[in-house]
């Protein structure tokens, strides 16, 4: 088990190792494995990707990420400009249904809305929206609408894509499935298990909401 002090020296680390992250002076605090960001980026996508080189740190328990993103002031949009630009990029993808998706801009904070059939539609939409010079942060209110399924069916085919993804955690992962509601309880060992078992859960015809109840045990 890692000490905080080489937990604070393996974020730091980390986050020099991100070509993304640049120079920025980024507070790191860290207490019983819990890192705490402070200070400023001057994008939304590299406080976010601040967030995810600190989960990469094996014994990193939680991230609270409390960076204030501050876009350099003669590129920082108007909340109408931003606008434009972000119905622009919702067009532009190609796995968002713009025409189902609606979205508001309160002094660079982007809320989007609607109805999709997939998560990866619902995470499409964010990411245009968040990699957009001028965005502060993002609020994704979009709903999955999936197709009715069975329980049993869900929770089988969930079960059988983890055994693919990730044999070795597959049997240490619970999968509960019920109305389209998905919950994973159990421990896998490392946050990119994590996030890989929820992304088997959202892949499953008929799923609407995944619950990620998962510890991550080192």
């Amino acid at each position: 088990m890692k000490t905080d002090i080489q937990l604070h020296q393996d974020v730091l680390a980390e986050l020099a190792w991100d070509p993304r992250l640049g120079s920025n002076e980024i507070g790191v605090g860290i207490k019983d494995g819990v890192v705490t960001f402070t200070g400023s980026v001057p994008s939304y996508m590299q406080k976010l990707a601040a967030e995810h080189a600190a989960e990469r740190v094996a014994g990193v328990k939680a991230v609270a990420n409390e960076l204030v993103v501050n876009p350099p002031g003669d590129l920082a949009p108007s909340d109408t400009e931003l606008a434009h630009r972000i119905v622009d990029a919702l067009a532009w993808d190609v796995e968002v249904p713009n025409d189902k998706i609606t979205a508001a801009v309160s002094s660079g904070w982007v809320t989007l809305e609607g109805d999709v059939e997939w998560q990866y539609q619902r995470d499409a939409a964010a990411r245009a929206a968040r990699n957009l010079v001028g965005v502060c942060g993002v609020s994704n209110n979009i709903k999955v609408a999936a197709k009715r399924v069975s329980s049993e069916t869900v929770s089988e085919s969930i079960k059988q894509a983890l055994e693919r993804r990730a044999d070795r955690t597959a049997s240490r992962i619970v999968v509960d499935a019920k109305d389209g509601v998905v919950t994973l309880t159990g421990s896998v060992p490392s946050f990119g298990e994590r996030r890989a078992a929820e992304g088997a859960a959202w892949s499953a015809p008929g799923v609407t909401e995944v619950r990620d109840a998962l510890a991550v045990v080192f």
